[in-house]
């Protein structure tokens, strides 16, 4: 799914590029956060996958993984606006766009579901 590489993709980006150049003061604070954040949204669309089937499940697991992903747009904001002079504006940037293109995947993939369940239970 382009959902889950969008994400795994924007992991990388995250954990490779962005934390590493964070001041040792946020260790405990935003660094915790953005790596939990950022590993939850893929996490959360493998798990989910296996239970499409089950729409209120699969539902949850897109509503939290769309959760995750507006928490890591945030999290992105506030290392643009507070620690610019840390990290690369086009990394932030990039993984900006590509968090913001997984949620509207995100809200559609759940959309097409909702109507699969609607059509098999004609």
């Amino acid at each position: 799914m382009n959902v889950y590489k969008n994400l795994y993709e924007t992991m990388l980006i995250v954990l490779k590029k962005i934390i590493p150049r964070l001041p040792k003061e946020e260790k405990y604070d935003l660094v915790d956060q953005m790596r939990r954040c950022c590993k939850g949204s893929p996490a959360l669309i493998a798990e989910g996958f296996a239970k499409r089937y089950q729409i209120r499940s699969w539902h949850k697991y897109l509503e939290d993984a769309i959760g995750e992903i507006n928490e890591m747009i945030h999290h992105l904001n506030v290392c643009a606006d507070v620690y610019s002079d840390f990290v690369d504006e086009k990394d932030i940037m990039a993984a900006r766009e590509l968090y913001e293109i997984s949620a509207r995947q995100c809200y559609r993939l759940k959309e097409a579901w909702q109507d699969f369940h609607e059509k098999r239970q004609r």
